[in-house]
Order: C-alpha cells, then sequence, then structure tokens
C-alpha cells in the first residue's frame, strides 16, 4: 500500500522592499514544513530580513504578514532567495510604530522599515554583537615616577584612574581616542581586550546622589506616573532644573530593570547628555546618531535590542532605537525643529514618540523652556499634563533682558559703541560673554560697489555666502562651492565688497577689539570633526574669560555658569519672512539663547541690538513671559486655520522645467476640486512657487492642502498620491508629500 503524503500548505510571505512602491510584495518560502503551524510561522518570521529578486535586482526587505493565501497566482509568485533571521530582527512594536507612522504620513512602508533599521542590518549582515575593544587600567604605584618625562600620558592615565574599564562610549564621552592610548598600551600601563557587551547591573545604580529638588521639581517628579501612558509637558524656564528631573525620573524607570529613550535635538548635545548621565548612573549608556559610523550605530542598535543597554541617546533617528522592555521617554528641546526630517521619509520624530509611548502604554516626557504651539495647545486641552518650572533652581536669578536701539548709530562690523563697552566690562570681571549671531560663514552677500553686481548661485535662487577659511563662495542650499572672486566679472571694478555678516566676520571684529581674549567660534564649520564640539565645549568650561561666538547650536541645551552678557545680534532679520511659524521661533530661538546667561552664582544680562526696538514682539519678549508671547501668536493661528488650529499637508513638486512642475500640481488641483465638490472645511493654497523657487537646478511649486479635520486631509493625500501615482506628467517630475510641515520652504 502506497504511503500518502500529507500535503502542506505554501507559506506566502508579505515582504515589505526600500522601494517607491506604495505596497508589499508576496514571495514564496520553500521551507514551509519546518513549522509546525502558520501561527508558528508568523511568530518567527514577521519582522525577519529576506533577501529577494525585485526587477532584475536583489532587494533585501522585511516580512511583515505571513498567510497560506495570495490575491495571485501562487504558480507565479517567486520563492525568496534566503531567509536572513531564524527569528524577528525588527519585534512586533517597533513594526507597528513603523506601520503606523508609514500610513500617517503617507510614505511605503519598505521605505519607512529601511530609515529605522541600521545601514549594516538593512544590507543584510547577521545580527549578532560582535566583540567591542575594552580599556582596562594597570595599577602602577610609582606612576609620576614611570611618566615623569611624559606629562601628557600621566595626565591621560590619571583621568582613566576614575573608570577601572573605559568603554568606546566612555572614551567618545571624554573626548579621549584608542589613539592617545597607544603609548599607555605599549608601556603596559593600558590593557585593550576584547569582550561581549553584557548588562552592566552589579553596581549600585546610582555613581553619585541626586541633588535636591526644589518644590517645583518634587511636584514634577511625584506627579509622573510610571504604570500608564501620559504625555507629560515639562514647560521649565531656562535654568529650572529640567534635566535633575528627567535623571529621577530615569532612576525611578532603571529601579524597575526597565529601559529609557532620550531624544535630543542636535549631535552636539549628545556627548554632554551622555556624559552627565554617566556620572549619575551605574549602568549602560549608548549613542544613536549620524556622527557614529556604521559598526558603532549597528552595535548601539542591536544592545538596546537585547535589553543590554539601559539607557539609548539620540537624535531623531533614535525613535525607531528597539528596546526590550522600554519603560519611559523623553524629547529635551521638543519644539525643536530638527525633530522633524526634511526629505525622504518626513516624519516628527517627536510625534512618533507619543505614538509610541500609547502603544507601550509608558510615561513620555515633553521638555522645553519655549514649547511649541501644538504642544502647549495639547497641554491647554489636557491632552498633556502641564508640569511647570517656573524658577531657576538654586540661587541663579532669570537674566535682564534689554533692547538695543542701534538706529543712527554708527556700527563697527556689527557692533554697537555700547555693545563693545558692555562686553569689555565683562571681560574685565574675569566673566564669560556669548555674541549670538545665527548666520555661518564671513558675510552672506559679495557685491560690486560700481554697478551692484552680486554674486549668485548658478544653480539657485539664493546668493553665494562668503568663506574666509578656507576662503571660497558657498551656497548652503545646494553645497555649490567656487573661488572667492576679486574682480566684478560685470563691470571688471575691483571694488567688490563683502556685504552683512557672518560668525567668521563677527570673530575676526571681536579678535581685533579683544586682542587678548580668547574667541571661541561654534558653529557648523567650526565643529565639522569628530569630538570637535565636545572639546570646544571643555575649553569653555574651564571658565576662563572668553569670547563666544555662534549660531543656534549654542541656543539649545548648555549651561555655561561663567557666561554673565548674551547679546544677540540682527535679531531683526527673523522678522520679516514668509513662514507663518517664523514669529514662533523667533521667540523660542531668543529666549532660548537668553537663557544661557547667568545659569550659576554671578547675575545674567541680555542686550538685544535691533533697529526696530518698539516691535511688539520684541517688546513682548522683553517681559520673559513665552506663555504671553503664544497668547499673542494665538488669533492669527485661529484666523487663517494654521496648526495646531488647523491641520497641513504640503505637496511639493520639482523639475529642470518649471513648466512641468507647476503643470503637474495644476492637474492635481483641478482633481482634487472635482473629487471633493468644493468641500467648505478644505482649503488648497496654490500651486505657488517655493519661497526659494529654483534649488540646485530644478524649479520647485507647491500645493497647500489645509483643513480642521485630520481624516480629511489623509483621505485628501490618499486621493493625491492616487492621482500622481498614475500621472504621466508626474513620471518626469520629482514629487513629495509632507504631512504636518514644518519648513514651507
Amino acid at each position: 500500500m502506497e504511503t500518502q503524503h500529507k500535503q502542506v500548505d505554501p507559506i506566502i510571505l508579505s515582504v515589505a522592499l526600500p522601494t517607491p512602491l506604495r505596497k508589499t510584495f508576496d514571495y514564496l518560502l520553500p521551507e514551509a514544513t519546518i513549522y509546525a503551524s502558520l501561527a508558528e510561522a508568523r511568530e518567527l518570521l514577521t519582522g525577519a530580513r529576506v533577501q529577494v529578486s525585485f526587477a532584475r535586482q536583489t532587494l533585501i526587505g522585511f516580512i511583515v504578514n505571513v498567510s497560506h493565501t495570495s490575491h495571485f497566482d501562487i504558480k507565479k509568485i517567486k520563492n525568496i532567495s534566503q531567509l536572513i533571521d531564524q527569528q524577528p530582527l525588527i519585534p512586533a512594536d517597533l513594526l507597528k510604530l513603523c506601520q503606523r507612522a508609514a500610513n500617517y504620513y503617507c510614505h511605503p512602508l519598505g521605505e519607512a522599515l529601511s530609515t529605522a533599521t541600521p545601514a549594516l542590518l538593512r544590507q543584510g549582515e547577521p545580527s549578532i554583537l560582535q566583540p567591542i575593544n575594552s580599556w582596562k587600567i594597570v595599577a602602577d604605584t610609582d606612576i609620576k615616577s614611570t611618566l615623569k618625562r611624559a606629562p601628557k600620558q600621566l595626565d591621560l592615565y590619571l583621568r582613566l584612574q576614575e573608570r577601572q574599564h573605559w568603554s568606546p562610549e566612555l572614551l567618545y564621552s571624554e573626548s579621549i581616542t584608542p589613539t592617545q592610548l597607544r603609548s599607555l598600551i605599549g608601556k603596559k600601563l593600558v590593557i585593550q581586550q576584547q569582550k561581549l557587551p553584557k548588562p552592566q547591573r552589579s553596581n549600585p545604580l546610582l555613581a553619585q546622589q541626586h541633588h535636591q529638588l526644589t518644590d517645583e521639581q518634587s511636584v514634577a517628579v511625584e506627579s509622573i506616573n510610571h504604570s500608564d501612558y501620559c504625555a507629560y509637558l515639562l514647560y521649565g524656564i531656562t535654568g529650572s532644573g529640567k534635566t535633575e528631573v528627567y535623571l529621577q525620573a530615569i532612576e525611578e524607570t532603571l529601579s524597575k530593570h526597565q529601559q529609557v529613550l532620550i531624544l535630543v535635538p542636535e549631535i552636539g548635545l549628545t556627548p554632554q547628555t551622555i556624559q552627565r548621565f554617566q556620572a549619575r548612573f551605574n549602568r549602560t549608556v549608548v549613542a544613536v546618531h549620524s556622527n557614529l559610523n556604521d559598526k558603532e550605530r549597528c552595535e548601539a542598535w542591536l544592545m538596546a535590542a537585547q535589553g543590554i543597554a539601559d539607557i539609548v541617546i539620540g537624535t531623531r533617528s533614535a525613535i525607531f532605537t528597539p528596546a526590550r522592555n522600554l519603560g519611559l521617554i523623553i524629547v529635551d528641546e521638543e519644539h525643536d525643529q530638527s525633530f522633524k526630517q526634511q526629505d525622504g521619509f518626513r516624519y516628527n520624530a517627536r510625534d512618533l514618540a507619543v505614538m509610541r509611548a500609547q502603544q507601550l502604554n509608558i510615561p513620555l516626557i515633553l521638555g522645553s523652556a519655549t514649547p511649541s504651539m501644538e504642544s502647549f495647545n495639547n497641554a491647554q486641552q489636557q491632552r498633556y499634563k502641564l508640569l511647570p518650572l517656573t524658577q531657576r533652581a538654586g540661587s541663579a536669578l532669570t537674566p535682564s533682558m534689554e533692547v538695543l536701539d542701534v538706529c543712527r548709530q554708527p556700527l563697527q562690523d556689527g557692533l554697537s559703541p555700547p555693545l563693545i563697552t558692555a562686553i569689555q566690562r565683562e571681560i574685565e570681571q574675569g566673566n564669560q560673554v556669548l555674541v549670538f549671531l545665527n548666520r555661518r560663514g564671513f558675510a552672506p552677500s559679495l557685491l560690486c560697489h560700481d554697478c551692484g553686481w552680486i554674486a549668485q548661485c548658478p544653480r539657485c535662487d539664493s546668493r553665494l555666502t562668503v568663506h574666509q577659511s578656507p576662503q571660497h563662495l558657498h551656497c548652503h542650499h545646494c553645497d555649490y562651492q567656487r573661488s572667492h572672486i576679486h574682480q566684478c566679472p560685470k563691470c571688471n571694478s575691483r571694488e567688490v565688497k563683502c556685504l552683512g555678516q557672518g560668525t567668521e566676520r563677527c570673530e575676526q571684529a571681536l579678535t581685533t577689539l579683544f586682542p587678548k581674549t580668547d574667541i571661541i567660534r561654534v558653529d557648523r564649520d567650526s565643529t565639522r570633526r569628530k569630538n570637535s564640539m565636545k572639546n570646544i565645549l571643555d575649553n569653555i568650561n574651564k571658565g576662563d574669560p572668553c569670547i563666544l561666538v555662534g549660531t543656534q547650536m549654542l541656543a539649545k541645551g548648555h549651561h555655561f555658569a561663567d557666561v554673565t552678557l548674551v547679546v544677540i545680534l540682527d535679531a531683526d532679520s527673523s522678522l520679516f519672512t514668509a513662514d507663518f511659524r517664523a514669529p514662533e521661533r523667533f521667540g523660542q530661538l531668543l529666549l532660548q539663547v537668553s537663557g544661557r546667561a547667568g545659569r550659576a552664582q554671578k547675575p545674567g544680562r541680555v542686550i538685544i541690538q535691533s533697529h526696530l526696538s518698539n516691535h511688539p514682539y520684541l517688546q513682548n519678549l522683553l517681559q520673559g513671559n513665552y506663555s504671553n508671547f503664544l497668547a499673542m501668536l494665538e488669533p492669527e493661528r485661529k484666523l487663517t486655520q494654521l496648526p495646531p488650529y488647523g491641520n497641513l499637508a504640503l505637496i511639493r513638486s520639482e523639475s529642470k522645467r518649471p513648466e512641468n512642475a507647476a503643470g503637474l500640481l495644476n492637474q492635481l488641483r483641478e482633481h482634487l476640486n472635482q473629487s471633493c465638490a468644493h468641500n467648505p472645511q478644505v482649503n488648497l493654497l496654490g500651486p505657488l512657487p517655493a519661497p526659494l523657487e529654483k534649488r540646485n537646478d530644478r524649479y520647485r511649486f507647491q500645493l497647500q492642502i489645509n483643513t480642521d479635520n485630520r481624516q480629511l486631509r489623509h483621505h485628501i493625500a490618499a486621493l493625491s498620491i492616487q492621482f500622481l501615482d498614475g500621472s504621466v506628467l508626474a513620471r518626469r517630475v520629482r514629487w513629495s508629500i509632507d504631512i504636518d510641515p514644518q519648513d514651507m520652504n
């Protein structure tokens, strides 16, 4: 009698691939017999990576569903090429977050999952933690005699003595490189080891005791419920001790053996944040940001996924870091625009933090001295719980603020005589001064004094910025660069002048005025190298008299104990722009910069140079009450139904031929007018040229969708995508859709 083999149902894998196509693709799993049931296959395969053949190329994708059926003829479905993971790489909660985010931001799921994964893993590398380097101090009782002729090595050794073992993260936070350790390794004073990362939980939780809380801080810490979801808006003025509230909330979470995710807006803030948390807790802290190489980023991601890392600190992409037992999410400086991704997958990490905390039923802390109008409105509507900190911690006082009217005053490279006198006085008293100018480079324009010619970028509708070190002209929009121009190409005159000022020019002027004082410039150009920002901050924190010149990189989260005077140059430039968020950002930036003054024992002072000293925004901000400033902006937002009182989507198009970019959006608007039948809840604006119409040789147009109904906005966005996907003209135009846009350019 012949043996009858049991028929095994085929296993169909729905795979999300990193392509612009907004759908998943079905593939067959050849080894269907190794799974006892569909439920077991679904549990082990959903979130795993596969290698597949797709349109004459090989791609790495993620399994998002497992079933026995498909809408396609099974005989025509391809087999996968390789099953890379035997268990899910993307855990179920993170996969759900990516699916919700892709749906909300109208983005292909495959590209969203690719964004959420480190580069090495999305290239198919094994998800196995590799041994990492560790450095151990060898005790030497006569170390001063051993290194008496090498003072720098002795200083390094004494620094390393603070801890027995040093990881790459610790070295990074202390600005120590493996190269610097080679001499000590050669003298067998330091041993380099390789070991697998392990949880560090044998020591007591606290490495140092927490600080005494103020009454307001105590109320904030006690108000945080660690057992349920709630979004807390920690609204504290600059210097009010928000970080100490974070630390004590983290302590409670870590005591329950849970993990913490902390988002910061700038890479420059990451080293000092790591340093502060490592000083407080005897737990593993990892960083996730773009300054890490691919291997470092992958290791941090896997350590968090496997529960080895207790605290994860990172910029916006860190919101997609998996965690085995996440118990708390913190978003510091929640108002910051850098939490919004401006290209590709245009997600907002702050809003995804809300989504993730809700999903996991854990608390979320949003901290800021100048919260966004959206978050502040959510607190007023009691969607978030407001935790106010209205007083500075310790004995520090709120700095005094004044506007210096520079109309009809002589200016020396943008500095008025009273301002120079004020800076001189602070330096003579041994203090530090911060000069804020939110424009990098030497000058924003190069102009011919004889004929009025201005150096323009050949690719963009923008002027070339003059840089002095090294000397060149640079477009900050498309990165076009060329050598400096000394003779006008229009009239051949040599009267070519730099117009306006940037941080380089301000640094040069201050060096001339104060030749014996250290001038420290902090902008994107001076902090390009790894650890450069950390080294600059260490130099500032020595407390020696100096003048800091910088952009908004200096405005966020830094504690400068010896800065007693903050000078804000060219405040007027932020008052004239078409972006409806500009006034809000002006107020945020001004108050954030002002908050760097007088943060310790010394009183602080803020001087704002302006030609518009009576401007209502400035006069309102002088009172130092940010809530009143937001109330001043509220009527205009309500009248125009702009966020937080309306819901925006921005559809952008760009092409080398302007008629194509504009024509596509004109066709889309006609289609939407027919589909929505002139719905009074929908307001379509455009298509209009973008504020910077030409960028990188492409002409850009945009169509704005505004409605007070979020579901209706997504319905219109879905109609738009459906139309654009089927449009012949769209194949010759780059287009994108931006939900909740932060940058209207």
